[in-house]
């Protein structure tokens, strides 16, 4: 059994894409959570997974403590993801 998404025309899964386009929420987690799942987290924006992405990069590094952004299908990017995925080469820069 695979623990892959199905997908509506059965393309194979690749774990590489980003679909810039999906919706998406950028959460702050509460001070003192520990955990990653989205408990204790407040939604702070929501657009799409690029818009999220571009926002948290503008912020000062400072700001983005305790962020993470939730995408479509419940997949969790942390601070770190996020500053790689915007360093990507397919990342649309506007």
């Amino acid at each position: 059994m695979s623990s892959n998404p199905t997908t509506f025309h059965a393309e194979p899964f690749d774990p590489n894409a980003s679909d810039w386009d999906d919706h998406a929420a950028l959460h702050r987690r509460e001070d003192g959570a520990q955990s990653d799942m989205l408990r204790g987290f407040d939604v702070i924006r929501e657009g799409t997974f690029a818009e999220l992405i571009r926002f948290v990069m503008m912020l000062p590094e400072g700001d983005r403590t305790g962020l993470m952004i939730q995408k479509s299908g419940d997949r969790v990017f942390g601070v770190g993801e996020i500053a790689a995925l915007a360093r990507r080469d397919d990342f649309p820069k506007a």
